[in-house]
């Protein structure tokens, strides 16, 4: 293969790598130098990471088991396989309108030859399956896909979703095609993904997702043809050396955005955004990062090696994009976009993506961060008692995991943080025993996405919805998007009702005011935003205090010109359809078919879940329902029509009709035990200061820590703002440490009183500055062009 000419210098030695890219995870030392140049080296890469490479060891259990699920999955795809058939390859994907068809039909028959190809399955070598399934090739070739047929539907089907299928396939029967098919194969590739710097008919240019995307499929058709040209421009358009820089999949989107127009990509907070401003971590994301490190994989050692020193940036895709947004397996919906409404990306499957990509990266980042690494990877296997990663994943990253499992690095423990992401409006907050998503929208951000037939019923999914991972790791998976009440979700201020379809699947707000900031090193944040609602008049404004194991919740401005406004407390699917609801120690019928009005609340405890207490005794209402639904209601594209029924307690503080400037305050205690929560209830942590248009203010009992979100010029006690901020003040002895932001992200200054005398700087970040004032310290941040990135100081009493 000619590695081809290009505007980068490539160096082919291992020396030249650097903290870049090593050797896969399943080749023996010294395999990829031998191979720089070899296109059936890199094919039999290709083929190790889809069969787990030659020599497994089958009296390994977990091995035996992978091989075993492995045929069973062949087998399931093969049922109608028929290439005599005139209407279909499989007689349930007949459709000629539909493109996901298409791309089905080659996934199956990848399937199949990864059974054949794979020693040990019952379909291994199997002359008559071979025929079968190069008839299968053929007749799609001849009636689907390739130079002679029109595109219909979806365009990622076309260029993306069959390519990369039809790929695998082929490497898998590689020696069985014969040149004339093999060409046929990469002609009709070729001809829907001819190069990773194009993409579909208008040639518009792939960003995110699916720039790695078509840059795998290019290379792959590029191996199957000994093109080292192609292989060379799918290296660089990784970089995007061609263009401005501006289409970079490595570089931090930051700076780039504005000349992409696009937004598409990873942030330097650990954001990602697809689709133009959908955060999409959980979904496009988790797919750039495992077709990356499959592609830097198979270039690995050769002269196409990825030397671009922005490949470091994959390292905080990993440690502040993906490790705060897992929870125990599960993958918080809320940077999930329309994934979470197909029933085939439930059950923690999103997750197992993120940690296969990860494994195959380790040995691409020696030292430090391949212990890190290893260490993240044993964390995220371990603690996922619901899914067994090893009894589910693919054989070559069961083979990897094997060997990180037993090493001596132990595991990296529970995640332990408070982390917020600017870019995109959300927020993720970590304790031993539970994790809690935020999830807002803006100006700068989608309220969520409903394309293709898909999430129809996503329509408050940024409204303010807080959701809850405790132990009952399968809370989000066993049909909970298609079953939950979804005008309720819970955090959300709404107005009661049901939406078309699918409204608002591609909305901002027109409020600016989504953040807030957070202490390092701390479980400590705060976190708000503005609610100027779709499809009606209501406003709200809505902040999260985030201190520790207590959450505090408050509301101000509620208001609508009509209509009835509600915020949701809790909406929660039972594993116990039975578990306790306590009302202020009082235990509450346990019967679906249960509601009722629920006055001077104090406190409430539902088993399993946690607590939840009212300084203020709120009026609450309650329902216990058994919901039935089924996924199509919510997916047209890849919905059953199975009916499926779970068990739900939803409680919700009725504002009532077209509300004037209504509020709420109440202190959330997840996974605390009844007893805690009712002498919370009696000495709170938390007091609230301040509740109004201008200023939501809270103080922690035991050490006088003030926090707050200033929606205008406004004081709290001794803390004032020039302006909108987000602030966190605590005092620890002498020491005061001070964090803000500005969760605009419009102002170019912001400028915080604080009236304790006394005080002297000691260290602060770069922009911040204090001046002494009459009664105390002001402090001065220059906040232009920090995203809402949190600024911190130092301060100390005399």
């Amino acid at each position: 293969m000619n590695p081809g000419t290009t505007r980068r210098t490539v160096l082919a030695t291992a020396a030249a790598l650097g903290a870049a890219v090593a050797l896969p995870v399943s080749l023996a030392a010294g395999t990829a130098h031998a191979a720089a140049g070899d296109a059936a080296a890199l094919r039999g890469r290709w083929h190790t990471l889809l069969t787990g490479g030659p020599g497994l060891d089958m009296t390994d259990a977990r091995i035996a088991a992978a091989v075993a699920r492995i045929g069973r999955a062949a087998t399931t795809a093969a049922k109608g396989l028929d290439p005599a058939a005139t209407d279909g390859l499989f007689p349930d994907l007949t459709s000629t309108t539909l493109s996901n068809h298409v791309t089905t039909s080659f996934k199956r028959l990848a399937t199949i030859a990864t059974a054949w190809a794979v020693p040990g399955t019952p379909q291994y070598g199997d002359t008559a399956l071979r025929d079968l399934l190069l008839g299968g090739i053929d007749w799609m070739l001849t009636n689907r896909y390739g130079p002679g047929h029109t595109r219909f539907d979806n365009d990622w089907d076309w260029e993306i979703g069959s390519a990369l299928a039809l790929n695998d396939a082929t490497v898998l029967l590689y020696d069985t095609l014969g040149a004339e098919r093999l060409t046929r194969i990469t002609t009709a590739v070729f001809h829907y993904t001819p190069d990773p710097n194009l993409w579909r008919a208008d040639r518009q240019i792939a960003t995110g997702a699916n720039r790695v995307w078509i840059s795998t499929v290019v290379a792959v058709n590029a191996v199957l043809r000994d093109d080292g040209d192609a292989l060379a421009r799918v290296r660089d358009a990784l970089s995007d050396v061609e263009g401005s820089g501006a289409n970079s999949v490595l570089a931090f989107n930051d700076a780039s955005a504005a000349a992409q127009g696009t937004g598409e990509g990873f942030y330097s907070d650990g954001s990602f955004l697809q689709h133009y401003k959908h955060p999409y971590t959980g979904g496009y994301g988790k797919e750039l990062l495992n077709n990356l490190s499959r592609l830097l994989n198979l270039l690995a050692g050769t002269a196409w090696t990825v030397t671009d020193p922005d490949l470091d940036n994959v390292r905080v895709w990993v440690d502040e994009g993906f490790d705060p947004l897992l929870a125990r397996g599960d993958v918080l919906a809320s940077v999930c976009g329309r994934e979470i409404a197909r029933p085939s990306k439930q059950g923690h499957a999103s997750a197992q993506t993120v940690i296969e990509a990860v494994l195959r990266l380790i040995p691409g980042f020696p030292g430090e961060t391949a212990e890190r690494f290893t260490a993240l990877v044993k964390q995220w296997i371990a603690e996922d008692t619901y899914r067994d990663f090893l009894a589910v994943t693919d054989l070559a990253s069961l083979v990897a995991a094997r060997q990180i499992t037993g090493s001596a690095v132990p595991a990296r423990g529970p995640l332990v943080a408070h982390k917020q992401h600017p870019r995109m409006d959300k927020a993720a907050h970590h304790r031993p025993s539970f994790a809690l998503g935020i999830s807002a929208y803006s100006t700068r951000i989608y309220n969520y996405e409903s394309i293709q037939n898909e999430n129809l019923h996503g329509w408050h999914l940024s409204d303010g919805m807080v959701l809850l991972h405790t132990d009952d790791l399968g809370h989000y998976s066993e049909d909970y998007w298609p079953t939950v009440d979804p005008t309720r979700l819970p955090g959300t201020t709404v107005i009661s009702g049901r939406p078309a379809d699918a409204a608002g699947q591609r909305t901002t707000s027109t409020a600016d005011w989504a953040g807030g900031t957070a202490l390092p090193g701390t479980t400590l944040g705060v976190y708000g935003m503005e609610l100027r609602a779709y499809g009606s008049s209501l406003r709200a404004l809505k902040s999260w205090f985030c201190l520790d194991d207590v959450i505090a919740c408050v509301g101000s401005g509620i208001t609508a010109e009509a209509g009835t406004a509600e915020t949701v407390v809790e909406n929660r699917k039972l594993r116990d359809p039975a578990a306790e609801l306590l009302v202020n120690g009082a235990a509450a019928p346990t019967g679906a078919g249960w509601s009722a009005q629920l006055d001077q609340v104090r406190w409430l405890h539902v088993a399993g879940t946690g607590g939840y207490v009212f300084p203020e005794p709120a009026t609450l209402k309650g329902v216990r329902e058994d919901r039935t639904a089924t996924w199509r209601e919510i997916n047209l594209k890849y919905g059953t029509d199975t009916a499926v029924t779970r068990p739900y307690l939803t409680l919700w503080q009725d504002h009532g009709s077209a509300p004037a400037d209504a509020g709420y305050f109440w202190l959330q205690a997840p996974a605390a035990s009844a007893e805690r929560t009712r002498r919370w209830s009696v000495a709170p942590p938390v007091r609230l200061v301040a509740r109004s248009t201008a200023v939501h203010a809270v103080r922690r009992s035991a050490d006088g820590l003030l926090a707050a979100n200033f929606w205008a010029a406004a004081s709290a006690q001794e803390l004032k703002a020039d302006g909108p901020a987000s602030v966190l003040v605590r005092r620890d002895g002498k020491t005061v440490t001070v964090s803000l932001s500005d969760p605009t992200q419009l102002r170019t200054s912001v400028s915080v009183e604080l009236a304790v005398r006394g005080l002297t700087l000691v260290s602060a970040d770069p922009g911040v500055s204090t001046v002494r004032v009459a009664d105390g310290i002001r402090i001065n941040a220059d906040t232009a062009g920090r995203h809402g990135a949190t600024l911190n100081l130092t301060l100390k009493r005399s």
